[in-house]
């Protein structure tokens, strides 16, 4: 049976449960109960929440059951949950008497829910049951315009004090190695139970070594599994806080309560040893993807050139791979899953020097080849993606680590590259793969390396408008937007696939009141230079009259942003994902007769040593030109990405001074004799 792996978040609080000895050979359990659980009386007259005082509903018991059932078709993971809600005030009332149940996105992996029932228990005790065909399929648009298939109901006659219950079946195709349940809801709950029934067919790994059912409790704590009915081995965990998404926040399965069920044979003694006997064999198995045969020998050669190692021989060679491999997995090309199924397998850097085509591992292998050929000395880089976990090693197991790179060995200091990767410039990785602990492969001594943050400079965002103010406010100009480094690789990925019509589409809806012609949009899709955005805009009554005044504001690319932390308490901690820097050049022709009034210079704002915040403005010698500058960096110190609650009111201090100073607005008098 083929195990598909999956990524996992990271650890912060981690219980190690083995389950062996806990299996039963007792037949699945097709259903949960078809009738409802009785409620005491003492839950009906509750009148205050007890996990978070100022709830307005509260989860009083979730229940999951996971088994493993053989269809014709293959096997099928089956959830069977089982939810009761108990509502407090009238906005409890108003956010749970409406349910959506997802049927959950797993890539390619197809779900979906089915079995759903739910009633109203008023405090009296009276039941209303919510009929079937009040039950309806409709498509939920979620975070980032992703679409969800949901069920959806009315529960009726939901009053405070209600309890409110619904029970569903989910149904997943396939069975992982590795599979990830929530403990956590948006409300508190008390308590959350899971039983799990381990799939009765002998597993075996990778290495072909038999595989048993483990499981790993993240970021809480939860009771030791214990033998169950029917086979089933159970955990709770009382208690649970809600879990509220915020702006900037870490990963969700990075701070969330948690649970993995995954499959694997024995560990090692120790994680030093886990981690040393994985390095050692992914080493092993990369070793013949890295082979130097004369074709490779000759095209490092040819690319290279011979003497000693460089900097520059690197360069050619990580230019010379994208140039030449056409990355086959890349949305730009267009081909299905059925087209790319029947492409051949490349087994050796040869292969894809050869064949010119592949996916992005099949680049950054040939480019260690090159490089090994070069006289470079190479190993292959393994690491965590922390847009989905923040890394800790003390799992002593591989589920959340995967090969990102090669790494090159450069004047005694090994540096991290990654050509498969499209977009990503010379010296960088994807920001996911910054700043993390990276293993490095060897046969022998396998060691850990942390990957460096890219410098605010790499990523800029770099902005001019050339432009002419009317006395009636209209601005009207020239405006030309670059993106340098990680922006640069997101804004591509973003439109890379994308029509003409629809990337300019896309601009458009990016600047809402601002009227756009003679768009231009340069390097979409080109590996190395940057992607530019060239194009004419108008904004009517951009700058305000007022009598003989004209206030204008010249932060013109902040114009209608919002504050970045506009609350003033936080939850989650605050999480960027890279350090980044802005520079904004603006020129602003004034309308014939008006001229500066006082104008007061911004002032800048200083972050300490990770960020700053510098404006200037000024005017022509001829009185007839306002000239602004802008440039903000963050992250200077890239151990400053992610901030405790603790620091939040002294994060948004920085970045509302910096909002202030960009809402500021420039008066220009209209002279004597102008009408």
């Amino acid at each position: 049976m083929k195990l598909f792996t999956a990524r996992a978040p990271a650890l912060a609080r981690v219980l190690l449960l083995s389950v062996f000895g806990l299996l039963s050979s007792s037949s699945l359990v097709t259903h949960a109960a078809e009738v409802w659980k009785p409620i005491e009386p003492a839950l009906l007259s509750m009148t205050s929440p007890i996990v978070e005082k100022d709830a307005d509903a509260e989860a009083l018991l979730w229940e999951v059951r996971v088994a493993y059932e053989q269809e014709s078709y293959g096997v099928v993971t089956v959830l069977d949950h089982y939810v009761r809600v108990k509502v407090f005030d009238d906005r409890g009332r108003e956010s749970q008497s409406k349910v959506d149940i997802f049927a959950p996105q797993f890539g390619e992996r197809s779900t979906k829910v089915s079995d759903v029932a739910a009633r109203t228990v008023k405090p009296d005790g009276t039941a209303i049951e919510v009929k079937r065909e009040d039950i309806y399929d409709r498509v939920v648009v979620k975070t980032n315009g992703l679409r969800v298939n949901a069920k959806s109901f009315a529960l009726p006659g939901v009053v405070p004090g209600s309890i409110v219950e619904y029970r569903w079946r989910e149904f997943r195709n396939g069975i992982q190695d590795y599979e990830r349940f929530d403990l956590s809801r948006d409300i508190p709950v008390q308590v959350v139970r899971y039983s799990v029934k381990p799939y009765q067919k002998t597993l075996l790994d990778s290495n072909g070594k038999p595989a048993a059912m483990r499981a790993q409790i993240f970021h809480g704590v939860a009771t030791p599994f214990v033998k169950g009915k029917d086979g089933y081995i159970e955990t709770s965990m009382k208690n649970v806080s809600s879990f509220r998404t915020e702006p900037q926040m870490p990963p969700e399965y990075a701070i969330r309560p948690w649970l993995l069920v995954y499959y694997a044979a024995d560990a090692d003694s120790g994680v030093e040893q886990f981690w040393r006997n994985f390095g050692r064999s992914m080493a092993a198995q990369m070793k013949p993807g890295l082979k130097v045969n004369s074709d490779i020998q000759k095209a490092a050669i040819e690319v290279a050139g011979t003497g000693r190692v460089s900097d520059e021989k690197l360069a050619k060679l990580y230019d010379f791979v994208r140039a030449k491999i056409k990355r086959y997995t890349d949305d730009t090309v267009h081909l299905t899953p059925e087209q790319i199924r029947k492409l051949k397998e490349n087994n050796t850097a040869s292969d894809t020097l050869k064949r010119s085509t592949g996916n992005a591992w099949d680049m950054d292998m040939l480019f260690g080849a090159l490089a090994a050929a070069a006289g470079f000395e190479v190993r292959v880089a393994f690491s965590s993606d922390r847009s989905d976990i923040f890394f800790d090693k003390s799992f002593a197991n591989n589920y959340s680590i995967e090969p990102v790179g090669i790494a090159v060995k450069v004047s005694d200091e090994w540096r991290l590259f990654s050509p498969g990767d499209t977009y990503v410039t010379y010296g960088m990785l994807r920001w996911q793969f910054e700043g993390q602990e990276t293993l490095i492969a060897d046969e022998k001594e396998p060691f850990w390396m942390t990957s460096p943050y890219s410098d605010p400079a790499k990523s800029v965002q770099k902005r001019t408008g050339k432009f002419k103010l009317s006395a009636d406010g209209t601005i009207e100009g020239d405006i030309r937007i670059e993106y340098t480094g990680h922006f640069g690789e997101e804004e591509k990925e973003r439109i890379d696939a994308l029509t003409t019509d629809q990337r300019e589409q896309s601009l458009k809806s990016r600047f809402r009141g601002l009227e756009i012609t003679n768009i231009l949009i340069e390097n979409a899709t080109d590996p190395d230079k940057n992607i530019a955005y060239a194009f004419h805009g108008r904004a009517r009554g951009y700058a305000q009259r007022t009598g003989r005044r004209v206030l204008v504001k010249p932060a013109f690319f902040q114009r209608g942003l919002a504050q970045r932390f506009p609350t003033s308490e936080r939850s989650q901690m605050v999480y960027f994902h890279f350090p980044w820097s802005e520079e904004d050049n603006i020129e602003i022709e004034l309308p014939p007769g008006y001229q500066l009034d006082n104008a007061q210079s911004p002032q800048p704002v200083n972050g300490g040593p990770s960020a700053r915040y510098e404006p200037k403005a000024g005017i022509t010698a001829d009185g007839r030109t306002l000239v602004y500058k802008r440039s903000i960096y963050f992250g200077k110190d890239a151990r400053l990405l992610l901030f405790p609650v603790a620091d939040y009111a002294g994060l948004k201090a920085f970045f509302d001074a910096v909002y202030k100073q960009d809402e500021q607005a420039i008066a220009l008098l209209q002279t004597a004799g102008n009408p």
